[in-house]
């Protein structure tokens, strides 16, 4: 295929990573998928071939990160386009998980896309292109829920961080995306992909009641199409001049709306205090 890119995608054993590497082999690209099992990728996608090979990567363990790339460069010879896409939900308050609970958290969806990007930017820089996908949530941008406080502040990290990578690696031509969807109806909210704390404090009533809507109420019935959102990071790879904020979902724009409207009304109502600062 005369277009064909090579995509190296993290967490690509179901959600997301699972639709959208199976989109892309159908369209006859070139996808190194990993996980943290490689059988659960052979069962869900298939045995390795010319245009598709299944990793078992550690996404805390560098020497891991690193040999799975390197497998990548010696089967496919690059990788155009990655997708940071492996993180997992925590839901509960600040004071009731613990220090460990926390940098768990930070472990994966933070440390570990670093990892990824640290070990792929070499063959990008080399090549003077490239386009990263770094998957945020709404919740990297607005964190006003009570019981996600961690989470988000892990979704806020890999914003702040994507927005100085863009900067970073502009001037070698490769492109790079911050993608902040809202709820998509994937298996995010299932057991296996969101954590509650060992020990709940019964007072935050607010937190409890969310664990309860997003265990019996909103998982299954997220409004968002996960189709449709793989579909948006293909179609967006394809840009000349891609996004560099994308928000995928009505619910994301919606949030993202009011979080900005609260931030400029702080900024009028309170711009005497701002300004009155200088020398």
């Amino acid at each position: 295929m005369e277009n064909s890119k090579v995509w190296f995608i993290t967490g690509a054993s179901k959600g997301i990573g699972l639709l959208l590497a199976k989109k892309l082999l159908a369209q006859g690209q070139k996808v190194a998928a990993t996980s943290r099992s490689e059988a659960g990728l052979i069962k869900a996608i298939g045995n390795a071939s010319e245009n598709f090979i299944p990793l078992e990567m550690d996404l805390v363990d560098e020497k891991s990160v690193k040999n799975a790339i390197d497998k990548t460069i010696s089967h496919f010879k690059t990788i155009d386009v990655l997708v940071n896409n492996a993180g997992y939900g925590l839901l509960g308050t600040l004071e009731e998980l613990t220090d460990a609970e926390s940098r768990k958290n930070y472990d994966v969806n933070v440390f570990g896309l670093l990892n990824v990007i640290r070990n792929t930017m070499p063959f990008m820089r080399a090549n003077r292109s490239g386009h990263i996908f770094n998957i945020s949530s709404i919740g990297g941008y607005n964190g006003g829920f009570p019981g996600w406080g961690i989470y988000c502040s892990t979704k806020f990290a890999v914003a702040g961080l994507t927005e100085s990578l863009a900067a970073e690696v502009k001037s070698f031509g490769i492109n790079v995306t911050l993608v902040y969807p809202g709820y998509f109806r994937t298996d995010f909210l299932t057991d296996s992909s969101l954590q509650l704390p060992a020990n709940a404090i019964a007072d935050y009533k607010e937190v409890r009641d969310s664990e309860n809507a997003h265990k019996n109420n909103i998982d299954g019935n997220q409004p968002g199409d996960p189709e449709k959102l793989a579909d948006a990071l293909i179609n967006m790879s394809k840009e000349e001049n891609p996004a560099l904020h994308l928000f995928l979902g009505q619910d994301a724009y919606d949030m993202a709306n009011l979080k900005i409207e609260s931030v400029q009304a702080d900024l009028e109502k309170w711009k005497s205090v701002s300004v009155s600062t200088g020398f």
